[in-house]
């Protein structure tokens, strides 16, 4: 009568284990093709690159909007890419291509942070004259 009751319970638990995953069994191999390398604030310079397209949308957001750039890497062509959180626009470059110039890279600028901190420091001096 004991056999009875405990070989199917047995049985039962020892069935119950089959085609169980292993808990710490690690995912895939590539998180994908597209890796995040990070997000940073999109800075001074940002909004001063020329070649971002305008909008006629006076809504549309514009470099300066800009708040962080978001840094990705291809992960099959090792190209790289910065692109603004609210405009879009991508700055990419691939060092590792043989003979392929950047696509956008380097950026041309309005104004070098040279020429903003002089600006910076030219009011800072007129307004300690005043």
């Amino acid at each position: 009568m004991r056999l009875a009751i405990v070989a199917p319970l047995l049985l039962t638990c020892a069935l119950a284990g089959c085609d169980q995953q292993n808990a710490s069994s690690a995912g895939p191999k590539s998180p994908g093709r597209y890796a995040g390398i990070g997000t940073f604030d999109a800075g001074r310079l940002w909004q001063e690159m020329k070649g971002a397209p305008k909008s006629q949308d006076k809504s549309a957001a514009n470099l300066a909007d800009d708040e962080h750039v978001i840094v990705v890497l291809d992960s099959h062509t090792g190209e790289i890419r910065e692109c603004g959180d609210h405009t879009g626009f991508c700055v990419a470059m691939n060092p590792w291509a043989a003979g392929a110039k950047p696509a956008a890279a380097p950026v041309t600028l309005v104004q070098h942070a040279a020429d903003l901190a002089g600006q910076n420091n030219t009011a800072a001096a007129d307004t300690q004259k005043k």
